[in-house]
């Protein structure tokens, strides 16, 4: 492959990892019933926007609270 069909496969693999991250982020923001952020849908928002929305929404929930944290469960 020449150097040219490499970056493109770059380009391809990095528009990928943005776009499941932007899912990952959306799943967790809705995991928390955030839905929009002020008129705009969040499959609407960019990965920064995202981002920064799901900061905002950790700084102010408990840590143990988030999807994916540990949880403890009583077996008899």
């Amino acid at each position: 492959m020449n150097r040219k069909g490499d970056g493109e496969e770059m380009g391809k693999l990095l528009r990928q990892a943005v776009e499941n991250r932007r899912i990952e982020l959306i799943n967790k923001l809705i995991y928390f019933q955030v839905f929009k952020k002020e008129d705009q849908h969040l499959f609407e928002l960019s990965l920064t926007d995202l981002e920064n929305e799901y900061k905002k929404i950790q700084s102010y929930v408990h840590p143990h609270d988030d999807m994916g944290s540990i949880q403890w469960v009583n077996r008899k």
